[in-house]
């Protein structure tokens, strides 16, 4: 080695660099398998919100319906999760990732062929129940094969994979919309199918499930003091934080696009994509960015400060008239408005034991899911009265509140899971 690599060495240690050294193959592909499944949803979830002004036209939906659709996601998401959860703690992780992606993958191709709101419902509905399951079997699989120390950031980067999908199919529907209109925008959502096969050759199940997966799933262990309170904690934190993200980012491209006189900045498709592609940036690195903190201060104080800054910063983005401050306020109300996101997995991965932690992180986390299924059409509803900018001021008064419960809850960081 030499003397200039000796001497940089203690910096790469302090500053964290020295990690990737220390990853394992199992742990790689984990990862690799965790993120994708998680890109790829996130890839098929935002088409809706980059389609949803051209439904509302060819379908005859209004803004409340437009929300509603979402909705229906959202709660088909929280379903989604707990079945997925228990068929992760019964089955393995890996073939759980595998089924709830080929799910939501063939559900958002239906979403093309659909004829009516009735039949485009359904297929959201179906693909929310794979969409749920995803992050439960993914989250579950790379807290379980990760050490403690790296933990935080190895969920972190999976999380920071949303934006990556989001910026891919806002790419896409760029691309392809103004030329061939909405259906063949959904076909693409058929893709992500693909992963499972690799997923099937390459991806090892967590050694920690295999030394537990012959216990009986106890549901009354859900109701045990030091795993109810914080647990609830939690999920009520989750739910508050993903009640102003889907609130809001649902809604951010027909903010960006619909005219100002239907309450919205009148932006062009192109100008659109290109601001939704900057905000994705921004969300990139709230998510990468949010792991690497909580495994060096804490998941608590990084919750409440991501989220207290989130809650400042959206009235303004929601207040802002030109083009200019909307490119401006865009990145780092991404980057806090969803970068809380990637402290979820770890938190709840160190709250729930082995034998139904797949389950409760899927009850968990997706019961808040659930819950925030209500904000597309509650913003839909108050847009129709205040305008979409106004409406936003409800989502940063629920980051505050769940800035208010992670306050709360314990210090997790460095837990081992076995000892859980």
């Amino acid at each position: 080695m030499s003397s200039a690599s000796s001497a940089l060495r203690p910096t790469r240690k302090f500053l964290g660099l020295e990690w990737p050294r220390e990853v394992t193959l199992a742990e790689r592909r984990s990862l690799i398998a965790g993120g994708l499944g998680w890109m790829l949803d996130a890839f098929d979830v935002m088409l809706y919100s980059m389609v949803l002004a051209h439904l509302m036209r060819d379908l005859g939906m209004s803004k409340e319906t437009g929300g509603l659709l979402n909705s229906i996601t959202l709660i088909a998401s929280a379903v989604g999760g707990l079945l997925f959860g228990f068929i992760a703690d019964r089955i393995g992780r890996t073939r759980s990732l595998m089924a709830s992606i080929l799910v939501y993958s063939l559900a958002s191709g239906a979403c093309g062929l659909s004829d009516s709101v009735v039949q485009f419902a359904i297929c959201r509905l179906i693909l929310g129940l794979g969409m749920g399951g995803e992050w439960t079997a993914g989250a579950a699989l790379i807290a379980e094969t990760w050490p403690a120390e790296h933990r935080g950031k190895a969920l972190g980067i999976m999380q920071s994979t949303w934006a990556i999908g989001e910026m891919a199919a806002a790419a896409a529907a760029g691309l392809i919309l103004p030329r061939y209109g909405w259906r063949p925008v959904f076909f693409v959502g058929i893709l992500p199918a693909f992963v499972i096969f690799w997923i099937l050759r390459r991806v090892p199940e967590s050694e920690v499930w295999q030394k537990q997966n012959r216990q009986r799933l106890e549901l009354r262990r859900f109701m045990r003091r030091e795993i109810l309170r914080p647990g609830l904690i939690a999920t009520a934190m989750n739910a508050c934080g993903m009640f102003g993200y889907w609130g809001l980012f649902t809604w951010i491209p027909a903010y960006l696009s619909l005219p100002v006189a239907q309450g919205g900045r009148g932006l062009s498709m192109m100008t659109t994509t290109a601001w939704l592609l900057v905000m994705g940036v921004g969300k990139w690195f709230g998510y990468a960015l949010f792991g690497f903190a909580a495994d060096a201060i804490g998941r608590r104080k990084s919750y409440v400060f991501y989220l207290l800054v989130a809650a400042a910063l959206v009235p303004l983005y929601g207040l802002a008239k030109t083009s200019l401050w909307l490119f401006i306020l865009g990145p780092p109300v991404a980057f806090f408005g969803t970068g809380f996101f990637s402290g979820y997995g770890a938190l709840a991965a160190e709250i729930f034991p082995t034998e139904i932690r797949a389950s409760a992180m899927g009850l968990s986390y997706n019961f808040g899911r659930g819950f925030s299924a209500f904000a597309p059409f509650v913003v839909g509803a108050l847009a129709m009265r205040f305008g979409l900018g106004l409406a936003f001021f409800l989502q940063a008064a629920a980051f505050f509140v769940a800035a208010l419960l992670a306050l709360a809850l314990p210090e997790t960081k460095g837990v081992s899971l076995d000892a859980v």
